[in-house]
């Protein structure tokens, strides 16, 4: 049985009406309510365990209390959670499909937590341009496949579509300006680099005699481009929703942006223009798409819960 736990600081004014919906709530357990403790905000202190699937009706009622802005609110996920058999029969019972549903507050904090732009953005956004570079050079795809996951570009476009979705400007423009920043760094720093390699013959012979399959690959965008992207968008929300890492890892090693952006600087630094445009198409088809196609599933899914919401209430009802 899925569980949150959430404690909460409440006016002394407020909080009979916030009791009053947390006692009402059947997907909620274990409440405590200690008057007067709570410092920082001042007010009395509240805590309770809620069902994964009720949480969102629940944390719904408590922002139209208002609770969030007059006292706080904070959510820990629960590991683990020793209940009786009957209790977890009624829980699932009473949400039915609900129970599955994501906690759409975890599920925006995470992506909050990575459209934060501290200086070690940028420089792992260069250290993976440097890094892809020296995959091109040397014809390795094991080196892109490095670059790809060092670098967090995922983060910003993650962040862009949730701001997209929450018609969010600042949000917006915080992360375009993330990437097109981290992005213009790690082609400086990459042309340098390439320049360095040209001008010592550090290339690979093959790369030298113009064989360059790393680079074909990258610098031709096609239809498939666009279908991994959009896939990669879905695939990547969606781990975002569920928790889940190990697809999220995926999803970096599945998008052609960082291994777009060093290609871009390498076939710069040699003279080969046609391949440096078709690299800067690329780089910018798999950012539009990951954003376009992450705003939509993540509309897609509120949309979808919500229907499933509707239904289960009209069921229980009926």
């Amino acid at each position: 049985m899925d569980m949150i736990h959430i404690r909460m600081v409440s006016p002394a004014e407020l909080t009979e009406a916030v009791v009053a919906v947390l006692a009402a709530d059947p997907c909620v357990l274990n409440l405590v309510v200690q008057p007067g403790i709570a410092r920082h905000p001042d007010g009395d202190a509240l805590a309770c365990d809620v069902l994964s699937g009720g949480a969102n009706a629940l944390l719904r009622g408590l922002r139209d209390l208002r609770l969030d802005e007059r006292g706080s609110i904070v959510i820990e996920p629960v590991d683990m959670a020793l209940s009786g058999r009957a209790t977890q029969e009624a829980g699932n019972h009473r949400l039915g499909a609900l129970s599955r549903a994501p906690v759409w507050e975890e599920v925006e904090a995470r992506i909050r937590a990575q459209g934060t732009y501290a200086p070690s953005f940028y420089l792992y956004l260069v250290i993976a341009g440097l890094i892809g570079a020296v995959g091109i050079v040397t014809n390795s795809q094991i080196l892109i496949v490095a670059a790809m996951v060092v670098g967090p570009e995922y983060g910003a476009i993650v962040s862009i579509a949730l701001g997209i979705d929450r018609r969010s400007g600042p949000r917006i423009r915080k992360g375009l300006t993330a990437l097109l920043a981290g992005f213009l760094m790690a082609i400086v720093a990459t042309y340098l680099f390439a320049l360095v390699i040209r001008g010592f013959g550090l290339e690979s012979a093959a790369f030298g005699k113009g064989v360059r399959p790393v680079s074909s690959l990258i610098d031709t965008p096609d239809f498939f481009s666009i279908a991994v992207a959009t896939l990669a968008g879905i695939v990547g929300i969606m781990s975002l929703t569920e928790a889940r890492t190990s697809a999220l890892l995926g999803v970096f090693i599945s998008v052609t942006t960082i291994p777009a952006a060093a290609d871009f600087s390498v076939s710069a630094a040699f003279g080969s223009w046609p391949e440096a445009r078709g690299s800067i198409i690329q780089l910018l088809l798999n950012v539009v798409v990951l954003i376009v196609v992450g705003a939509l599933t993540l509309r897609s899914q509120r949309t979808i819960w919500r229907r499933v919401g509707r239904r289960d209430a009209r069921a229980a009802t009926g």
